[in-house]
């Protein structure tokens, strides 16, 4: 008995130890791409500043994740491209810890521009969710285990469109909500993240949407919210029951998710929209709203009082995330898919032609302090964790980072 309360305060001591510097979903813990980490390169090349590259055995648009010393990323591949990869790598060395391999069972149709690992898994620091354009979701321990699939297409057959679904996993409280938001049977759905049994299901717009589901945390974790975006509202429900707790119409952006900080919400739509709710009446109040901020497919990121978007062709604006009042715009170069993070007071964005670019915000401007190639056609946005950032390709899964001194 003795030896078995050892074993698991060790395994709870081991998940603690590294969940300060996790990144363990898309866009972050916190949904808001940004990172405490310190000392991370502003250049690399082949040979500097790259601790490891290590190849995939398929493609995906899907951003890898950390967590517990691990980077977990998703490639989908074979003839038909319904062969579904989870790979799991020592953070350290790049080594290969495991790696699981799945048949898709809903529906592989997709955009040749994406894949079929299209959303980014997530984790709460103890199971990993990897979710698929197939609206396959699996269940895995840290070590590779399968807990339980859900095959959600065998439910739900007409759930999809004919460019692949792109939404990403949600892991909050109990709950993993995935949001399935298509021409066909349109929902989301809180799943038990125990038992992979559906908690909850809301009805949803018969329309497409990529753009992830978002957090707004609650007073406790037991209060927090999800955000669904949608082709004519913003919705908030409760995470583990589902009950609606508020809505706000507006024509929301289909690929780029909304963020949140100190309680505001901000969502691409018609321009940038900064909300609050107030969640005991429902009422929602328009702080602001601004077209010039407004986003491409990258997700808006949110910092130190700065709202920072980017939109076509690769202008990167900085906004007043209390008023909305632009503040300076950047041209960067190439066409950006990916959402830039923010870590060490710098910007990486990184543009689908594989073209690291780290920017220094400034008070009146921005620009351009350094400039890193990697593989082209990036769609992924990277991942930043102890000390390193990741970046992901169709080919490669990279870790940049400074050299440990002596």
């Amino acid at each position: 008995m003795k030896s078995t309360i050892l074993q698991l305060t060790t395994a709870v001591l081991a998940v603690c130890l590294f969940c300060g510097s996790d990144w363990r979903q898309f866009r972050g813990n916190d949904h808001r791409g940004v990172s405490a980490e310190k000392s991370l390169p502003v250049a690399f090349s082949e040979t500097e500043n790259v601790a490891w590259k290590v190849p995939l055995p398929g493609r995906g648009p899907s951003s890898p994740i950390v967590v517990a010393g691990r980077v977990v990323v998703t490639c989908s591949g074979g003839g038909r491209g319904d062969r579904l990869h989870v790979l799991c790598f020592d953070a350290n060395t790049g080594k290969l810890l495991w790696q699981r391999q799945l048949w898709a069972t809903g529906h592989t149709a997709h955009h040749a521009f994406g894949a079929l690992a299209t959303p980014t898994p997530a984790s709460d620091g103890r199971l990993i969710f990897a979710f698929y354009s197939t609206n396959d979701l699996a269940c895995f321990d840290l070590d590779g285990n399968l807990q339980w699939f859900r095959g959600l297409s065998l439910d739900y057959p007409t759930a999809r469109n004919d460019v692949g679904m792109g939404s990403s996993p949600l892991a909050t409280g109990k709950t993993v909500v995935v949001q399935m938001e298509n021409q066909g049977e349109s929902f989301a759905a809180g799943i038990d993240k125990a038992t992979g049994e559906t908690l909850w299901r809301v009805e949803r717009e018969h329309d497409a949407i990529w753009a992830s589901p978002a957090l707004l945390p609650g007073k406790t974790p037991d209060d927090d919210a999800v955000l669904l975006q949608g082709h004519s509202r913003l919705t908030a429900h409760h995470a583990y029951t589902g009950k609606l707790l508020w809505q706000f119409d507006a024509g929301c952006h289909s690929v780029a998710s909304a963020t949140t900080c100190d309680g505001v919400v901000y969502l691409p739509a018609t321009g940038l929209n900064a909300l609050r709710a107030d969640r005991a009446s429902g009422k929602v109040e328009l702080l602001w709203r601004e077209n010039r901020l407004r986003s491409g497919n990258p997700s808006p990121t949110v910092h130190g009082g700065r709202v920072y978007t980017v939109k076509s062709p690769a202008i990167l604006a900085c906004g007043d995330a209390r008023t909305g009042n632009v503040l300076w715009q950047l041209r960067l170069k190439g066409t950006i898919w990916a959402s830039p993070v923010l870590a060490d007071g710098w910007l990486y964005c990184v543009s689908h032609e594989g073209l690291v670019q780290v920017v220094e915000p400034g008070e009146k401007e921005g620009r351009v302090i350094g400039a890193s190639q990697i593989d082209p056609a990036i769609l992924a946005s990277p991942a930043v964790a102890d000390g390193a950032i990741y970046f992901r390709s169709d080919r490669h899964l990279w870790k940049v980072a400074l050299p440990e001194q002596p």
